[in-house]
């Protein structure tokens, strides 16, 4: 299971806008250039986010992006599943709004307890991790030493 660009860049942008809290708005070009993310895929994201209710817009000359509700209370799991729609690695798995389960084989089917679980463990890990965890860890990062990446 991979997630694609849309759930790195949007977390991303979420947490640069999370950084400036609700003191003022942060504009697509300063997430854009902070971020190395370009303004076009930005404004796609963020109309995403936006839609969801998890940022707002600001018009005018100061305008720009604020979150909608506190960092504690947003987790990655909001953001994954406003990008990129349900987490469910395999089809028959994932509800489709009360949908019964129309696989012929569901009953019996023993491979979808594994992606059942892989599902639960995955949205489990995306729920439990909120933006004012992520924001804690980015200023814990800040305030270290800089290291030395062991890759070289």
């Amino acid at each position: 299971m991979k997630l694609s660009t849309k759930s790195e860049y949007g977390l991303r942008a979420m947490l640069n806008i999370a950084k400036n809290g609700s003191r003022s708005a942060t504009s697509i070009t300063d997430i854009s250039k902070e971020e190395g993310i370009s303004v076009a895929y930005l404004e796609q994201l963020l109309n995403k986010l936006r839609r969801e209710r998890l940022i707002e817009s600001i018009r005018g000359p100061k305008g720009g992006y604020i979150l909608s509700k506190d960092t504690r209370s947003i987790t990655v799991g909001d953001i994954v599943t406003a990008l990129e729609g349900s987490i469910y690695p395999i089809h028959c798995i994932a509800t489709h709004n009360g949908a019964p389960d129309t696989c012929k084989k569901s009953k019996g089917c023993v491979p979808k307890t594994v992606w059942m679980r892989l599902a639960k463990a995955v949205n489990d890990c995306l729920e439990s991790i909120t933006l004012s965890d992520l924001c804690a860890e980015a200023k814990k990062k800040e305030e270290a030493p800089p290291s030395f990446c062991c890759n070289t």
